[in-house]
C-alpha cells in the first residue's frame, strides 16, 4: 500500500510525536540520519525543534509521508538557502523512511514528491549530503541524483571513526 505524502502538514502533538519515532528508530536501526546509536527521543527532540523553528520563521517545509494507519513513515525537510545568491535552489535534510518500511520503494517515492514540491515551488535543484560508508550515494544515483563533491573525515561518528560527508545535486531544469 503507497504512503500518502503531505507538504507542510499541521504540526499536532500526534505528527510531532510521531516524527520523533520515526528519527529515533531510524537512527537505532544503523540510519544516517544525523546521530549515531543509540539514541532516545529526548536526544533527538533538540534537533526536531531547530527543524521546527526553520519553518515557523519560514526557512524550511516539511514533507511527511503516511502509512495507511496514519503513522509517520517518511520524512524529509527542504530547506532554503538564505544567501541571495543561492536562492535558486534548496537542500534535502533529513530524509528517512520508518524501518519497517524499508525495501518497499518508499525512499524513492518519498523523493519523487520532494522532487515535485522543489520544481512546484520553483527550484532549479535540489541538494543533499549523505554519510560515506553507508552505500548512500548509490541509491541517491539511482534516484537521478549526481555526486559533485566528498569531503573526506567530515564526518565524526566514534572516536578515530571518521566517515567522508558526500555532496549529490538533482537539477530540476
Amino acid at each position: 500500500m503507497p504512503l500518502t505524502f503531505t507538504l507542510d502538514p499541521a504540526v499536532t502533538p500526534a505528527l510531532r510525536d510521531g516524527l520523533l519515532d520515526l528519527w529515533t528508530d531510524a537512527t537505532n536501526a544503523g540510519g544516517a540520519v544525523g546521530f549515531v546509536p543509540p539514541v532516545t527521543r529526548e536526544d533527538v527532540r533538540p534537533e526536531l525543534l531547530r527543524h521546527f523553528a526553520a519553518m515557523s520563521e519560514g526557512r524550511a517545509r516539511l514533507l511527511v509521508g503516511q502509512d495507511e494507519e496514519g503513522r509517520v513513515a517518511a520524512t524529509a525537510f527542504l530547506t532554503f538557502n538564505t544567501h541571495h545568491l543561492m536562492t535558486h535552489w534548496l537542500w534535502l535534510y533529513t530524509v528517512m523512511v520508518h524501518p519497517r518500511h524499508q525495501g518497499k520503494g518508499y525512499g524513492r517515492d518519498l523523493l519523487a514528491v520532494a522532487e515535485g514540491a522543489a520544481r512546484d515551488l520553483g527550484f532549479e535543484a535540489i541538494r543533499l549530503t549523505c554519510r560515506g560508508g553507508l552505500g548512500l550515494e548509490r541509491f541517491y544515483a539511482s534516484c537521478g541524483y549526481k555526486e559533485v563533491g566528498r569531503v573526506p573525515g567530515a564526518i565524526r561518528v566514534g572516536p578515530g571513526e571518521d566517515r567522508e560527508d558526500i555532496f549529490m545535486l538533482l537539477p530540476l531544469a
